[in-house]
């Protein structure tokens, strides 16, 4: 059995219809009526509206800035002052604005007064003025309009731009509350299960999210800890450099003692030189004397002291003679040993020319520097094929300001590199607040929807009790009556007796 009555809920359990965007599609107006009619206009604060505040050119400067950035705010062209504009400028200021708040019309002198009397517009306008709107006087009446209907856009576009997400929970328990005043148990299942698969729903959405977030900070996690942990650009480029110059070092050192080596070579060439030249002027010297010695024995005339004192002095010039050839076999076998190890020291000079050539090439020092060994050269320079302290010191020179330039860049480069692990850093602690107001907002949710379904609950106890008490009551009721009639049904069939 149905209850007759039923109890009125509390007031404080009915909340408040929630606001909706303004409508003005089809004249329908009624809903949003009452809420711009109770919303104080900003024109006056605190006392009731006149159009003398717009004479007066503070408030007017005011007025008139806050039109021209709310028109500017959304790319519209035209632009007003505390002068009087165009008619054709009121006119489409007027027309853009109602464009804003969705408002179809047809004529303006004809559709904005029922609107503005509908809207409950704080001032009188006559359809007269909107015919001419460029008159003077009449600049802060359509001051004041214009002003209106920026606040009421503003407002509207507002509204029109809040998101639905908080309402939701609202909105299921005004739908649960008037299911449950109509009893409609079904209705309010399905209700708890849509609401139920639509929490879950977000609350999986929100998790893959929170999932994707965190992959992202480990992710950024990660490439942090490589950043710090991998060796410094600038260590690197710094121990490159001291390889290089160590190896500058190492080429200059042997070029020195190369140096050294040929000089000292020529030196002994020149000294050997020398003496080769004295042997063959002494040689030279020797065959003249033979020669006088020759032409005074023919022009003597000889006896026996003359032929032994001669065969004495030929035994004299052969001994010479004999010491003289082994003195220039001494000095050729010199000469040779020179040979062979100048041979030597040429071919060591190419080898060291070649790892010279070489690692100039790995350096890409100079505009194609090598060395190239002549044999027959005087100088150092000559014998080298470049000169060292014209052509490799300066290049040398430029590749270690090229080496320190580009040192400088790869610092300038690790120190961005570093702030740029910085600003990881700091996005990636957003993204842990992110995460951490995310979750929050979950809990609230979740704590909210428990406490809705506590209270739900509690109430459909309590009326399910007194549902229950009120049915006890109309059965004891029906019993009573029960009763009477069989007494009133006794009592009829006694007064005939009587």
């Amino acid at each position: 059995m149905r209850p007759t009555a039923r109890r009125q809920a509390k007031d404080s359990f009915i909340p408040p219809a929630p606001p909706t965007p303004l409508d003005f599609h089809h004249r329908q107006y009624s809903s949003r009526d009452s809420d711009v009619s109770s919303r104080p206009s900003s024109v006056g604060i605190g006392r009731r509206p006149t159009l003398d505040l717009y004479n007066e050119p503070s408030y007017k400067q005011t007025v008139v800035s806050t039109i021209n950035s709310f028109l500017s705010s959304h790319n519209f062209p035209i632009t007003f002052k505390t002068t009087l504009p165009s008619a054709k400028d009121i006119h489409e200021t007027l027309k853009f604005l109602l464009s804003l708040l969705d408002f179809p019309f047809s004529k303006l002198e004809e559709d904005l007064p029922p609107l503005l009397k509908r809207l409950n517009y704080p001032f009188k306008l006559n359809k007269s003025i909107l015919r001419s709107p460029a008159a003077p006087h009449q600049w802060p009446t359509f001051l004041a309009l214009i002003h209106w209907l920026v606040q009421i856009a503003k407002f509207h576009l507002h509204l029109s731009s809040s998101p639905k997400q908080h309402n939701s929970l609202y909105q299921y328990t005004v739908n649960s509350y008037m299911h449950f005043i109509h009893n409609e148990d079904d209705a309010v299942e399905d209700l708890d299960r849509s609401i139920k698969d639509k929490l879950h729903h977000e609350k999986a959405a929100a998790e893959e999210r929170l999932q994707a977030t965190r992959r992202s900070a480990a992710e950024l996690e990660a490439e942090l800890e490589r950043l710090r942990s991998a060796p410094s650009l600038k260590e690197a480029l710094e121990k490159e450099k001291a390889m290089l110059e160590d190896d500058v070092k190492k080429f200059h050192k042997m070029i020195e003692e190369l140096s050294l080596r040929i000089e000292q070579a020529e030196r002994v060439l020149a000294e050997k030189e020398k003496q080769v030249e004295a042997k063959q002027a002494e040689n030279e010297k020797i065959c003249e004397e033979n020669e006088e010695l020759k032409r005074r024995v023919e022009a003597q005339s000889f006896n026996a002291r003359d032929v032994e004192r001669m065969k004495r002095e030929l035994q004299a010039v052969e001994r010479d003679t004999a010491e003289a050839e082994l003195a220039r076999n001494a000095l050729e076998e010199q000469a040779w040993d020179l040979d062979t190890t100048l041979s030597h020291k040429i071919k060591d000079l190419e080898a060291l020319g070649m790892e010279c050539n070489q690692a100039l090439k790995r350096l890409k020092i100079g505009n194609g520097i090598q060395y190239l060994l002549n044999a027959k050269g005087t100088t150092p320079a000559e014998i080298m094929g470049i000169d060292h302290k014209l052509v490799l010191k300066p290049a040398l020179r430029s590749f270690s300001d090229e080496i320190k330039k580009s040192s400088m860049e790869k610092l300038e480069e690790s120190i961005s590199y570093q702030q740029k692990s910085g600003e990881n850093a700091v996005r990636l602690e957003g993204k842990r607040n992110q995460l951490a107001a995310v979750q929050s907002r979950i809990d609230e949710m979740e704590a909210q929807l428990n406490r809705i379904k506590k209270e739900t609950h509690e109430y459909t106890s309590r009326a399910s009790a007194e549902a229950k008490k009120m049915l006890e009551d109309v059965q004891l009721a029906d019993h009573e009556i029960d009763i009477m009639e069989r007494e009133a049904a006794e009592v009829l069939k006694v007064i005939p007796l009587l």
